[in-house]
Order: C-alpha cells, then sequence, then structure tokens
C-alpha cells in the first residue's frame, strides 16, 4: 500500500496493492478493496465498502453523511463494486434506515459531479454522466445511460439498458430498454444502438419495439396494454422484465410524445 501524506484511521481495512495519494482521508470503519486507487484529497467516509480495482478521483465523497433530516447517526454503508470509476467532485451518501445502505455496482462511470443520494441503488454497468443528481431511494438498474445535468426524482427507477438525454428532469419511471428525452421527459423510442452494441439480436430487438408499440403507440391504458403484453406477445426474458416493470411501477411510467402533447 502507498499512502503518502494521506490521513488514514489505523482500523481501516485495506487490502493489496492500494494506492492512497496525497492529502485524502480514510475513516475507521472503511474496506478498500485490492488494486484501488484513491486520488488526492478525496473522502472515504466511514461505511465505505469499496471493491477491488475501484478509481476514486480527487476531490470525491464517497460514503458521507446522508443529506437526510430524519438520520439519527445509525450504522450503515455505502457499497462500491469491483472495477468502478468514481470522477472529480462526485458526492456519494450512505443509506439510512430505508435501505440501511447505498450501493453502487461493479464496471460503473460516474463522471465528474455527479451526486448519488442516501439509499440509492445503481446496477452494474451504468454510466452517470457528468452532473447527473439522483435523489434518495432511486433505483437504477443495470447499464442504464443517464445523460449529463440530468436530475432524478427521489423513488423513481429507471430500467435496465435505458438511455436518458442530458438535461432531463426525471419524475416518473422509465421502463427498461428505451430511450428517453424532451420536456415533460417521454418515450423517444427503443435504445436500439445501445442494445446491438450489447449483443441483442434483431429478434430481440423487433420483439422489444413491437411491445413498446402496444405500450405507447396503440392508446391504450397500462392495464389493456398489459393484457395484451400478456396474451399476444411470445414470452421472452424482455418482455417479462417490460411487463413486471410496468405494473410493479407505484410513480407511473414515463409517458409517450404525443400523451405529454395532450
Amino acid at each position: 500500500m502507498s499512502q503518502l501524506s494521506a490521513n488514514i484511521h489505523p482500523n481501516a481495512r485495506i487490502g493489496e496493492n492500494v494506492v492512497i495519494e496525497p492529502f485524502a482521508t480514510i475513516e475507521g470503519d472503511v474496506e478498500i478493496g485490492d488494486g484501488s486507487w484513491i486520488g488526492p484529497n478525496a473522502v472515504i467516509g466511514n461505511g465505505a465498502r469499496i471493491g477491488k480495482n475501484c478509481k476514486i478521483f480527487a476531490g470525491a465523497a464517497v460514503s458521507g453523511v446522508p443529506q437526510d433530516l430524519k438520520f439519527g447517526g445509525e450504522e450503515t454503508t455505502c457499497e462500491i463494486g469491483d472495477n468502478t470509476v468514481i470522477r472529480e467532485f462526485v458526492t456519494i451518501s450512505r443509506g439510512t434506515t430505508d435501505r440501511h445502505r447505498t450501493v453502487i455496482g461493479s464496471n460503473c462511470l460516474l463522471m465528474a459531479y455527479v451526486h448519488i443520494a442516501h439509499d440509492c441503488i445503481i446496477g452494474d454497468h451504468c454510466i452517470l454522466v457528468n452532473s447527473v443528481q439522483v435523489a434518495g431511494h432511486v433505483i437504477i438498474e443495470d447499464f442504464a445511460i443517464i445523460g449529463g445535468t440530468t436530475a432524478v426524482h427521489q423513488f423513481v427507477r429507471v430500467g435496465c439498458h435505458a438511455m436518458i438525454a442530458g438535461g432531463s428532469l426525471v419524475r416518473k419511471d422509465v421502463p427498461p430498454y428505451i430511450k428517453a428525452g424532451r420536456e415533460p421527459l417521454a418515450y423517444s423510442g427503443v435504445n436500439t444502438v445501445g442494445l446491438r452494441r450489447r449483443g441483442f439480436t434483431n429478434e430481440m430487438i423487433n420483439q422489444i419495439q413491437d411491445i413498446y408499440r402496444v405500450v405507447y403507440q396503440d392508446g391504450l391504458n397500462n392495464s389493456k396494454a398489459m393484457e395484451i403484453l400478456n396474451n399476444e406477445i411470445p414470452q421472452s426474458k424482455e418482455r417479462d422484465e417490460i411487463i413486471n416493470f410496468i405494473s410493479k411501477s407505484e410513480r407511473g411510467i414515463t409517458k409517450g410524445y404525443t400523451q405529454t402533447m395532450k
């Protein structure tokens, strides 16, 4: 371990081949996995559980005290998966009594000035572009991409493989596999480019497009759309994920563009 003039609490549990640059602060209830790099002036707070081969850049604050007036100092965690990159001045709060933890998955990229509030769950392979602001209790599923300066309302859920345009205000749940943009935020088609890059076949993409035609273009309410999807669209992993996501949405899903114009 290289620590130079960093401030490292003697109780911190630090793995092999970890580099901690000058003036970083590592508090006592911290675990850092093998091969990780902590940049200068980064602050790793109590409750941090950082995986292997992570990179946390200058000025980032990981596992900070939640910005929640109900927080009473309870022991909670902030868990960062392997190979995740956290760029300059990112802030991530640890959990509260709701989930007792905030989670960032493996192989994620959080660009500069991103904020992740308490009790959020971010999946694997997610990209949050510069200055994305995520309120508390949000769930962002695997492979989602959130464009720069987007603000995500508390308790919102973003589905896997979704892509949200920069500068968006996300007030409703965003279903899996879609693109969303405009103001108010609206369905903007299936994320076909992203899906092809991740190995989805034309057959799989075509079925996803058929599903969202029913959901967004046939003028149906969600209950009727779910009935048609269950009865007329062949069963597949993607179909079931979309049905489950929409059926369980508590905030309601992002509307279609034509619906937002009414």
